[in-house]
């Protein structure tokens, strides 16, 4: 699959994608992104560039169908507009006018047209939300494809904080859900899925006055990205491989998280890692080629891309530098060091 970039206008993400399943999401956002700078005009997706963009697992097309239908009918449930300052005028509309299904022709295809109103919402933008669609499709839990999107519009200030009741809206949590609920089944997954892509990330909660201390917000950190760092044009294995440094010095996740963390972002099922800091990153060298001879012979040169500077703040290319492999020995040896420390005071 080709490497693709979403982005659109801030305002999609202030929108409750209630209701939504993680596949109903890939679908969705496989779709924005190739509808950016596209205008008013019909676009239309064959089942294979579709089920190739969202990474479609079921194979049959009735089910295909069936999963964009729903698509479509949670789509249509979404509005967007705009509200005057006095609240006594306000617009609303949908995103989409046009989504035809043709599962009958030689070819299947999706044809899809944005609404004419909606169209800044992906052309021309001024300002915008971006990321690589494979991170987000990649991601299992829906509240953590949530949360990255949201994260992503805060990518390099490195803090986003929301209220309780900006959390529970924007990530569509049930209001039967207590904390506990809310602990395990929300924040678990995005604590163990976002790290990868976040350096750093600590997850934190804000507490109110009066008993019990109720939780009143959610503060979310991370190291700040490069306004231009590449995030598109990498490769599975440089991904792994910053994913897996990222989540190794990361101060802020316990052992535990860390290494669900690790099994997740390597593909393996829970449980596999022991020791999280036992874990290698998979190299992000490129193999050099074997010519018809069978010998081998050296890749040609190419320019560095952006991410290989040593300022941007999550490389996923080459080998790390010797500066950077120092930074995270010692950041490893202080982790080491405070467990040491934990473990000695409980004695």
């Amino acid at each position: 699959m080709s490497n693709e970039l979403v982005k659109y206008q801030p305002e999609l993400n202030t929108i409750p994608l209630r209701k939504f399943t993680p596949v109903e999401m890939n679908l969705f956002f496989s779709i924005v992104s190739r509808m950016r700078d596209k205008g008013d005009q019909t676009v239309r997706f064959t089942f294979d560039q579709l089920k190739d963009l969202s990474n479609y697992k079921a194979t049959a097309n009735r089910r295909f169908i069936d999963d964009i239908k729903r698509t479509y009918d949670h789509l249509m449930d979404l509005r967007f507009g705009s509200e005057s300052k006095s609240g006594l005028s306000f617009e609303r509309f949908v995103m989409f006018t046009k989504f035809k299904i043709n599962g009958d022709a030689p070819e299947p295809y999706v044809d899809v047209e944005v609404y004419k109103d909606a169209v800044p919402l992906l052309n021309n933008l001024e300002s915008w939300v971006r990321y690589a669609l494979v991170e987000f499709r990649d991601l299992n839990s829906s509240y953590a494809k949530t949360m990255f999107r949201l994260l992503k519009g805060f990518r390099t200030t490195g803090y986003a904080y929301f209220s309780k009741t900006e959390f529970n809206e924007l990530l569509d949590i049930p209001k039967s859900y207590k904390q506990g609920n809310i602990d395990q089944k929300v924040l678990m997954p995005i604590k163990e899925e976002l790290p990868p892509f976040f350096k750093g990330l600590s997850v934190r909660k804000k507490y109110g006055r009066g008993r019990g201390k109720p939780v009143i917000g959610y503060t979310f950190s991370w190291q700040p990205q490069a306004k231009n760092a590449e995030d598109v044009h990498v490769s599975a294995d440089q991904r792994r491989h910053a994913g897996v440094l990222n989540i190794q010095t990361n101060p802020n996740l316990t052992a535990k998280e860390k290494s669900r963390a690790l099994d997740r972002v390597l593909d393996q099922p829970l449980g596999t890692t022991q020791d999280p800091q036992a874990v290698k990153a998979p190299s992000a060298r490129t193999k050099s080629r074997q010519n018809s001879s069978g010998k081998q012979r050296k890749s040609p040169k190419t320019p560095l891309p952006a991410w290989a500077d040593p300022n941007y703040v999550a490389p996923a290319a080459g080998e790390t530098s010797d500066e950077e492999q120092r930074i995270i020995a010692e950041a490893i040896a202080k982790l080491r060091e405070n467990r040491k420390r934990l473990a000695d005071s409980q004695e």
